[in-house]
C-alpha cells in the first residue's frame, strides 16, 4: 500500500504545486512523472532494505538466482525512476518500467498461490488492482510524450512548409 499512497501523494503535491505556480510543474504529465519516481525509488530501495527476503521468497521457483533476479530489478526501478525526471529519458523509462511491471507480476500471483496463510491469498486482487494503477501511470507517461512529440512534429512541419511558399506571380531568387 506504501507505494501507492507515495505515487498518489507525490503527484497530487506536484500537481497542486503547478497549479499554485511552479512553472515547471504545471502539465499533469511532469507530476505523474515525478510520482511515479518517488514511487519506484521506494520499491527499488526495498529490493536492498527491509523487504529484500520477502521479495527473495515471492521469485517463482522456475526462474534461477532469485536473490540475483530481486538486485537485477531492485536497480532497474531505480535507474527508471531517475530516468523518468529528465523529459530526454522518461518516454524510455515508462517503457522500460512498463516491461518490468509485466515481467515481475508473475511473482505476485506466485505468492498468493503457494502461501501457506489466508492473508497472502487474499492480497491478489488488490496487488493486481495496485500494478493496474503503476501500469496506467508508466502508459500515461508513455501517450502523454507522443501526444506532445506529434504535436511538436506538426508544428515543425506547418512552420517548414510556411517557409517555402512562393507568392502567386513571384519568381524564386535564384
Amino acid at each position: 500500500m506504501e507505494p501507492l499512497i507515495t505515487l498518489v501523494g507525490v503527484t497530487m503535491a506536484l500537481w497542486v504545486a503547478g497549479a499554485l505556480g511552479v512553472r515547471r510543474l504545471r502539465s499533469w504529465p511532469v507530476a505523474l512523472r515525478g510520482g511515479l519516481a518517488a514511487m519506484f525509488t521506494l520499491t527499488g530501495v526495498v529490493h536492498f532494505v527491509g523487504m529484500r527476503e520477502e521479495l527473495i521468497a515471492m521469485v517463482p521457483p522456475a526462474l534461477p538466482a532469485p536473490g540475483l533476479l530481486v538486485t537485477v530489478t531492485g536497480v532497474l526501478e531505480l535507474l527508471g525512476a531517475a530516468a523518468l525526471l529528465w523529459s530526454r529519458t522518461a518516454p524510455w523509462a515508462a517503457a522500460g518500467l512498463t516491461a518490468l511491471l509485466l515481467a515481475m507480476f508473475p511473482a505476485n500471483v506466485h505468492l498468493a498461490l503457494t502461501a501457506t496463510d489466508l492473508a497472502a491469498h487474499q492480497e491478489l486482487a488488490p496487488r493486481t488492482a495496485m500494478q493496474a494503477v503503476y501500469l496506467a501511470g508508466t502508459v500515461a507517461v508513455l501517450v502523454a510524450h507522443t501526444r506532445r512529440r506529434a504535436r511538436t512534429e506538426r508544428r515543425t512541419s506547418v512552420a517548414a512548409q510556411g517557409s517555402h511558399v512562393v507568392g502567386e506571380g513571384a519568381r524564386p531568387v535564384q
